[in-house]
């Protein structure tokens, strides 16, 4: 199966190569015609969605992609990999043979998508690391700052409990991401560790940061624990979201500091409701709009060092990436003003079984 993928691969590198090398247009000065404005006309862009049955793809970042790919007249064209590392790999194939120019891929598996990244780049087709690391120094790795939510994370959940029993619901092991936003959270909690101030009674990475395996881990981390739990480090909101979960099962609650990122409304309402400490807000709608913008650029040539605002990023695995990191923001019952005043949820949403006037901006 592997041999015949590859041989697939192959003939399609050659097919798009050939394409590629046919119908560019040069400028003088050796760039692209493309390349000194800001129209993409023509110019297909693909979007491998890794699970476009997470809310906030559809909602937020496919949005602000469309927007900007439309805006300079770039044809979008997508698939969903539905959480299989396998079916994305099929999914890339099948946008290389739709001929895209550029490449938007949310990878399921960081290792298992690079031949698949390796045969686009062959072809002249640029890629674009979606939220997530894919270790090839040919690719645009566009994020917000992962260890930054990390420390945000740690920091105010430390703050709230400086002392005491810790577990760490990390996200899928295949993703980059889980470890760095442990790295970040190690980073503000590494001095307590080691004193004995903070006990680290339970660690775990989960398949697909799936909410039902992460609400399996708190019940089995509450039980070997005797429920003597303090705080949780959760690093994203659907995950804080089986934790809460777990908890209120056992009447706890809101006694229990629990971190999350990426501002998921659910997530946001228990901010306010005061069964989450911190969601790390990340507006994936800056995001999604700087990927596509991005992709315009490439359209017209440019390389991945030249994009408006990309600085060398270094990977675990010892590459330099070309990277655009956003930054995120820690949303808190004292700031979620914030998030409304954003547009990014409506009130009646964030405030749901909110006792009027119990927080700001409820």
């Amino acid at each position: 199966m592997f041999y015949r993928r590859m041989a697939v691969i192959t003939s399609i590198v050659a097919i798009v190569a050939a394409a590629c090398s046919s119908t560019a247009t040069t400028a003088p000065g050796g760039s692209t015609a493309a390349a000194s404005g800001a129209s993409a006309a023509g110019c297909i862009v693909g979007v491998s969605w890794n699970n476009f049955q997470e809310p906030r793809w559809a909602k937020f970042d496919e949005p602000a992609i469309k927007a900007a790919l439309t805006a300079a007249g770039a044809t979008y064209v997508s698939n969903d990999a539905k959480s299989s590392a396998e079916t994305q790999t099929t999914n890339v194939e099948n946008l290389i043979t739709q001929k895209a120019k550029v490449l938007i891929i949310l990878a399921q598996d960081g290792t298992a998508i690079k031949s698949s990244v390796a045969a686009a780049t062959t072809a002249g087709i640029k890629v674009i690391a979606y939220d997530r690391l894919i270790e090839d120094p040919a690719v645009l790795y566009t994020t917000f700052d992962n260890v930054e939510v990390g420390r945000l994370q740690a920091r105010a959940v430390f703050g709230a409990v400086p002392k005491g029993n810790y577990v760490f619901i990390k996200g899928n092991k295949a993703d980059a991401n889980a470890d760095f936003l442990k790295s970040g959270q190690d980073e503000i909690i590494k001095a307590a560790v080691a004193s004995g101030d903070i006990k680290n009674v339970g660690e775990s990475y989960t398949d697909n940061w799936d909410p039902a395996k992460a609400q399996t881990e708190m019940e089995q981390f509450l039980t070997a624990n005797s429920n003597k739990v303090d705080a949780v480090l959760s690093e994203n909101d659907g995950m804080a979201g089986g934790v809460v979960a777990a908890l209120t099962a056992q009447g706890m609650q809101g006694k229990v500091a629990v971190s999350g990122q990426d501002g998921d409304a659910p997530a946001l309402n228990r901010v306010a409701l005061g069964t989450q400490l911190v969601d790390v807000w990340k507006d994936a709608r800056l995001l999604g709009k700087a990927a596509g913008e991005a992709a315009v650029q490439l359209c017209g040539g440019a390389t991945v060092d030249k994009i408006t605002g990309a600085t060398p990023f270094k990977t675990p695995g010892g590459n330099t990436l070309s990277s655009i990191l956003l930054k995120p923001d820690p949303i808190t019952k004292d700031n979620l003003n914030d998030v409304l005043s954003a547009n990014w949820i409506t009130k009646d949403v964030l405030c749901k079984g909110v006792t009027a006037g119990a927080v700001n901006g409820c």
